[in-house]
Formats: structure tokens, C-alpha cells, sequence
């Protein structure tokens, strides 16, 4: 099991920049593909992102791209959601979450993880 404490939220303006961080902890960092979700009030979770073990390999909803990158440093044991040109629909709890160690597939969907942060709020004005 990996304990997941997600920072970085706040309020910002529409257009601005966050980052988030995801500190993970236990052995398997390096083995599990790790993603992004975000809740907004009223909807489901959805997939915002996801990275491979290395790093080598990422994937975003259409939503975001390019306009947010995920990354993880294994030394750190620590994934990032850089986020930029924020937009007032992208307000939510952003959720950090894991995949059982060794699988290598990078997925989409809520049920392919196994453990998940307690989440961070972003919140853009208009």
C-alpha cells in the first residue's frame, strides 16, 4: 500500500499557474504508474493524467493538453501536475492516486487504482 499526500492547491486567477505535488510513501514508488484526477462539486472524478514508472510515458485528457504536464522524480518518490493557462471549469479537488505496484499499463479509469491522497482543492476566478 502507498500512503499519497497531495499540496500545492489554492486560488489563482484565471490564466495563472500552479503546481501540485503528490509525496508518496513505502517501496513501490518506482513500480507504480501514478495519475491526477479532479471532483468538481456535483460531478464524477475524472482522469486528468498519468505517468509510467520512468517517467518516459505520459497521457492527459483532451481537456488538458497542453496546457498541463504530469512528471515524477523516483528519488523524490514525488509526482507533479504543473498546470498552466488555468481556466475557471478546471476548479476542483485534484486527487493524486496509484496503481498496484507492477502494473505497467497507464489507465484512466478510477477503479485501475488502488490507493488515493485525501486531495487538494484548486479553485480559478474568473
Amino acid at each position: 500500500q502507498v500512503q499519497l499526500v497531495e499540496s500545492g492547491g489554492g486560488l489563482v486567477q484565471a490564466g495563472g499557474s500552479l503546481r501540485l505535488s503528490c509525496a508518496a510513501s513505502g517501496r513501490t514508488f518506482s513500480t507504480s504508474v501514478m495519475g491526477w484526477f479532479r471532483q468538481a462539486p456535483g460531478k464524477e472524478r475524472e482522469f486528468v493524467a498519468a505517468i509510467s514508472w520512468s517517467g518516459g510515458s505520459t497521457y492527459q485528457t483532451d481537456s488538458v493538453k497542453g496546457r498541463f504536464t504530469i512528471s515524477r522524480d523516483n528519488a523524490k518518490n514525488t509526482v507533479y501536475l504543473h498546470m498552466n493557462s488555468l481556466k475557471p471549469e478546471d476548479t476542483a479537488v485534484y486527487y493524486c492516486a496509484a496503481r498496484q505496484a507492477g502494473r505497467r499499463t497507464i489507465a484512466t479509469m478510477t477503479e485501475e487504482y488502488n490507493d488515493w491522497g485525501q486531495g487538494t482543492q484548486v479553485t480559478v476566478s474568473s
